[in-house]
């Protein structure tokens, strides 16, 4: 009922998981091995639906991933879903999606904080451990402190905004959101 994610990549994310196991056993496993995160619906998947939280791109597929989503895989993170947002990120709520609202795990009552609502609503509810949002005016750290957790806009040109659906891209920049300070500073290596 939080509305956090708008789709799940359930069995995607299951057969990952089996790949990945193989990999610890095999010593082969990579810095993020087992993360369970999910991304902002303004990052590019390939061959899953990048929406921008709006229904002008519904129906949409990306062709390629993100430099930030291509690197947690090459990592061996598991991306557990898309995360909803302010439709092309234009929000400081997570009021203004196409989808719905994304509410605060706190209580209903409460706004998630946006663009990133749904990013920050998933790590604070338990959902995954960690999402990469994006941040042009406060879309990681508004969110991250409504909702109790850490969020961290990079310095700008740190993580590669290509495959970044982009609001303002001179002000975009992708960063984390996660319990911890470490969890943080991990995801951004």
């Amino acid at each position: 009922q939080l509305n956090a994610f708008l789709k799940v990549f359930d069995q995607e994310a299951l057969a990952k998981a089996d790949e990945i196991d193989q990999k610890i056993k095999a010593g082969t496993a990579g810095k993020l091995a087992g993360m369970v995160i999910g991304i902002k619906d303004l990052l590019c998947y390939k061959d899953h639906p990048s929406a921008a939280g709006s229904r002008i791109l519904e129906g949409f597929e990306s062709q390629f991933n993100a430099t930030a989503v291509q690197r947690v895989i090459d990592a061996d993170a598991i991306i557990i879903g898309s995360q909803n947002c302010d439709e092309f990120g234009m929000g400081s709520t997570n009021e203004n999606s196409a989808y719905g609202a994304c509410l605060n795990a706190v209580g209903e009552n409460r706004v998630a904080g946006g663009s990133s609502g749904g990013s920050a609503v998933a790590v604070q509810a338990d959902m995954c451990l960690a999402s990469l949002g994006t941040d042009t005016g406060g879309s990681v750290r508004m969110p991250a402190g409504f909702c109790g957790l850490v969020g961290l806009k990079p310095t700008y040109t740190r993580v590669s905004r290509w495959g970044l659906i982009a609001y303002a891209s001179s002000f975009d920049c992708i960063g984390p959101i996660t319990k911890s300070v470490e969890d943080a500073a991990i995801l951004l290596e």
